[in-house]
């Protein structure tokens, strides 16, 4: 009998379309009419990420707060595949647990979206003092270099929690800053007001891409993954996670990218910036490469080789403020909790 793999991922509206669509992938390229094809069925379920709503992800230790309890049920054979939002994914995985296919990519900017109603098209036309939501330290540290007289606050909460949030006529936000991918997969690409892209605002690492993670003894699920990965989006992606790889930085670190592969005379050049910013906006590190790549271990050297720069040039002494301002609020967050319990 051919094999049935559990495709599995978080329980929220997003990552259960996306899921989907990875499904529906495997489905075409391995139709259910077809008896000697693989079925594929699907599992979901609540993450520690999912749980606490209410403290900022810069409070919250970093990336493995979306995936440990997946990786769990798939070390222990309970699901065969997870289907991730690559930004979301830790840049080492655990051990036994490998990334298998990461498919095309959409469109990685973020988006403005204005509240309901407001006429507003840019971050230029806000009034000084306007609210803006977003979740993302990244996000926050470069926008205040170029926009310090707006204010940025934390909003938690699945996309159309955030929304409404957002919209309610005695909410506290002009607008939200949200990664287009996300409103585009959920049929909301209409609230983007306008695209937010670098110089201005450089986007998280592996923004816009699903990844599929698997065992790395699964040879089963390893051959159906090789057809599902775009080998564009996987050496660009590749490449951003082996430079956040070196630069240590959790899904709460002020880095943002771009990468992009152009052909000269034949051969395939990356051509890559990354920049790391301090929380406040005021000191911000950035550096372009353009090196010419024939695989994906080429790619992730590229990475690796900027974020080297970076770190000589002023990034480790962001990244080593950040990690101490953390702790100490991470201290005094719990201390707080201790003296409410």
């Amino acid at each position: 009998m051919p094999r049935q793999f559990t495709l599995a991922s978080r329980a929220s509206q997003l990552a259960q379309i996306q899921t989907n669509i990875v499904l529906a992938s495997l489905q075409t390229m391995f139709p259910p009419s077809d008896e000697s094809s693989p079925t594929f069925t699907t599992s979901f379920m609540t993450t520690a990420g999912d749980k606490n709503q209410s403290q900022a992800l810069y409070l919250l230790g970093g990336k493995a707060l979306w995936t440990k309890e997946l990786e769990v049920a798939l070390k222990e054979h309970h699901v065969d595949m997870l289907i991730h939002s690559l930004k979301d994914v830790p840049t080492t995985l655990p051990e036994g647990c490998i990334i298998g296919a990461i498919l095309e990519r959409e469109n990685p900017v973020d988006s403005l979206v204005i509240k309901k109603g407001k006429s507003w098209k840019t971050l230029g036309d806000l009034p000084s003092g306007s609210v803006i939501g977003t979740s993302s330290v990244r996000r926050v540290a470069q926008l205040k270099r170029t926009y310090p007289n707006l204010v940025f606050q934390d909003v938690r909460g699945n996309l159309n929690t955030r929304l409404a949030k957002l919209d309610a006529e005695d909410g506290p936000f002009a607008a939200l800053i949200l990664a287009k991918a996300g409103l585009v997969r959920l049929g909301m690409g209409d609230r983007a007001t306008s695209d937010i892209v670098a110089p201005t605002l450089y986007h998280a690492v592996s923004q816009g891409a699903l990844a599929v993670e698997v065992r790395s003894d699964d040879v089963e699920a390893i051959e159906l993954c090789k057809v599902l990965t775009h080998r564009e989006t996987a050496w660009k992606c590749s490449a951003e996670r082996a430079c956040l790889r070196v630069l240590e930085g959790g899904c709460s670190v002020p880095v943002g990218v771009t990468s992009n592969l152009v052909n000269k005379d034949g051969a395939e050049v990356l051509v890559m910036t990354c920049s790391v910013t301090s929380v406040n906006g005021r000191v911000h590190v950035e550096h372009t490469l353009k090196e010419k790549v024939a695989s994906l271990d080429d790619a992730e050297k590229v990475g690796e080789k900027l974020a080297t720069i970076l770190l000589e040039n002023g990034a480790k002494r962001i990244l080593d403020e950040i990690n101490v301002d953390r702790n100490r609020r991470v201290a005094e967050a719990k201390a707080a909790d201790d003296i409410a319990g």
